[in-house]
């Protein structure tokens, strides 16, 4: 019989696909988005976090955002958090720290190079590799997620041959499909990657926070 005090799971950890998709403003000044499952039911939400009006006055005049830091939240159908992204301000290089729902640090996502096919290390808490995400080309958004021993367990991409119509989303939609079985941290760490992939890998010169090279 099940501990009555577990805690459930969030359906955002058993999908196989999710797709996250940016909700269209007509001035964007805090990221926001909708997460589907493979059927396109929605079963959660992104937001920025801890951002000031003030804050969201200078970004409406301003290309700001890879100097100061941005917190993202990725809550269930229900609001309860299930993890959070957090980006501290940067030059070249990003890094992501992630953060379950108590707060616990769980890993990070940590970029390689600037020049070149973008790879990106994942770390669990203590700094140990546990996985890696590696794009197919410097120009495209297709990213294999790998697994400490180099095998895949995931992909991150544009392409999707589910509920969107004619097989492919918008410049703002984003699809994680997990292939195999990975650990907790990695599990975790992969749907954070999906989840932060608009505003934490996106580069920097199209209003994003720090991707480069990708378009």
């Amino acid at each position: 019989m099940a501990d009555p005090k577990e805690e459930p799971v969030s359906a955002m950890m058993t999908e196989d696909v999710l797709v996250i998709s940016q909700k269209a403003k007509l001035i964007e000044t805090m990221n926001e988005y909708e997460v589907f499952d493979g059927a396109g039911v929605t079963i959660g939400a992104i937001r920025e976090l801890e951002q000031s009006m003030t804050m969201r006055a200078v970004r409406l005049f301003s290309d700001i955002d890879q100097f100061v830091t941005h917190k993202l939240g990725v809550f269930d159908a229900d609001g309860q958090v299930v993890c959070t992204l957090i980006r501290p301000a940067k030059l070249m290089r990003s890094t992501i720290r992630i953060e379950d729902a108590t707060g616990a640090e769980r890993g990070a996502i940590l970029q390689d190079n600037v020049v070149g096919k973008k790879h990106f290390t994942l770390v669990d808490a203590s700094g140990m590799k546990i996985g890696s995400i590696d794009s197919e080309d410097w120009i495209s958004w297709d990213f294999a997620i790998h697994d400490a021993a180099g095998v895949e367990v995931g992909r991150v991409t544009k392409k999707w041959n589910g509920f969107l119509k004619e097989g492919y989303t918008t410049a703002d939609t984003y699809v994680l499909e997990i292939e195999n079985e990975a650990s907790e941290d990695l599990h975790l760490l992969m749907v954070a990657s999906a989840a932060g992939l608009d505003v934490a890998l996106k580069q920097d010169d199209t209003g994003g926070w720090g991707f480069g090279g990708v378009g």
